[in-house]
């Protein structure tokens, strides 16, 4: 019985991690992408509608979206973090 609770506790250990990881990953590259909207295109905060990350089953970087929605824009945008440039990247505007 004593080695299924060291188990068990492993096993939620190892699951709380990979979802401590999505999670910080999603909330660094939503900063970034914020961050790279006030001041490189010049949005005003005021004009941010949403700013939502999600994972996106794509390869490597462009994994971690953040969906975009600027106010009186019906544009979609798609922002991703590349980390060998260390630049925000537009994946796709719908």
């Amino acid at each position: 019985m004593k080695k299924f609770g060291i188990f068990l506790g492993i096993v939620i250990l190892i699951g709380l991690s990979i979802f401590g990881y999505i999670e910080t990953k999603k909330c660094l590259v939503k900063n970034d992408v914020h961050t790279y909207l006030l001041k490189e295109k010049n949005i005003k905060e005021a004009d941010i509608e949403v700013l939502d990350p999600f994972v996106a089953n794509l390869d490597g970087d462009k994994n971690w979206l953040v969906y975009v929605k600027i106010k009186n824009d019906p544009k979609k945008y798609y922002y991703y973090k590349n980390s060998d440039t260390d630049r925000i990247l537009l994946e796709s505007a719908e």
